[in-house]
């Protein structure tokens, strides 16, 4: 799941005006995106609405009994919310404010209703309509700085909320601090005659799954010497003719993968380090599109990942 266009008008000049989270609160057209922990709701049996209909004007033809059950966003009304810390996503083709509200976890059982339940990026991003995909990464990433960041980083000292969620100003020394993205590559690595795919088996996975090799920037690495450095480290091979793909904002808790495709010098120097990665296997473009299909010979990453748009970016560009 890549968003390579815009659906969502972050309305970025309504954060400097003052007040304008409780203004927006009082609008009856606003609607909210609740994150709990991570994830969001979402109904279990909708089919998400391109652009969505304003709040107050829905009604159920949205719902329809396709064989692939859709997935939407429940978005609610701010009287809906209770304890939160706010933000500003953006506006919707309607022109109505969309809200975050980060709300506290919950040990307790969550669902709200038996077609609602809370989920998180890898469960449902692939399945969201465009508009839904895009609001559900901005605001778990968001939810997730505002939780985990209510320090200063330079003093130490509490922070107060600005700019309608986008920033955190110091109360003590008065620094001024924003959300961070760590930027981190991943790679589909090919043999020369781009016949096959290199993959590796990460030691968390238990050899179970394969997939793209992904590493993070490093201080002073341009994106290209982080792959290949990541990729001599933990495949054991050099690479030519490296080329951008896409990229995935990834909010756990704040990457931004950025996709490249690339080719081996030496496809027999291939060797796991045997650490992070405890295998890797060349895999025949056949085998790539058996296990795409979900019938093997190895498990594949998910349909909401980057990795997997990469594997099936090559598998399709010569089949």
């Amino acid at each position: 799941m890549t968003i390579k266009r815009p659906t969502l008008d972050r309305a970025a000049e309504l954060r400097t005006e003052v007040g304008v989270v409780d203004r927006l609160r009082e609008d009856a057209t606003t609607r909210v995106v609740m994150v709990r922990n991570g994830r969001v709701r979402v109904d279990l049996a909708a089919v998400p609405d391109e652009p969505r209909t304003p709040v107050g004007e829905r009604d159920e033809t949205h719902r329809t009994g396709i064989d692939t059950p859709a997935i939407a966003l429940v978005l609610v009304t701010p009287t809906e919310v209770g304890d939160a810390t706010w933000a500003v996503l953006g506006r919707d083709a309607a022109g109505a404010a969309i809200l975050l509200a980060a709300v506290a976890d919950a040990a307790e059982a969550i669902d709200a209703a038996p077609e609602e339940t809370w989920l998180g990026l890898r469960d449902v991003g692939a399945r969201l309509g465009a508009l839904d995909a895009e609001l559900l990464v901005e605001a778990i990433a968001l939810a997730g700085w505002l939780r985990d960041a209510p320090f200063c980083a330079v003093c130490g000292g509490g922070t107060e909320v600005r700019q309608a969620g986008w920033s955190r100003r110091c109360l003590s020394c008065g620094r001024e601090h924003f959300p961070r993205t760590d930027p981190a590559v991943i790679v589909a690595v090919e043999s020369v005659d781009g016949q096959r795919l290199l993959l590796g088996a990460n030691a968390n996975w238990g050899g179970r799954m394969y997939s793209c090799f992904a590493g993070f920037a490093e201080a002073g690495e341009s994106l290209e010497q982080v792959v290949h450095r990541e990729i001599e480290e933990e495949a054991g091979v050099r690479l030519t003719a490296i080329r951008y793909i896409s990229s995935q904002p990834w909010p756990y808790p704040r990457s931004l993968m950025i996709g490249f495709r690339a080719v081996v010098e030496d496809e027999s120097a291939a060797r796991a380090d045997g650490e992070e990665i405890i295998d890797v296997r060349w895999f025949t473009r056949a085998e790539i599109g058996t296990a795409l299909d979900g019938e093997g010979p190895v498990g594949l990453p998910g349909s909401a990942s980057i990795a997997r748009a990469l594997i099936r970016d090559w598998y399709e560009d010569r089949a």
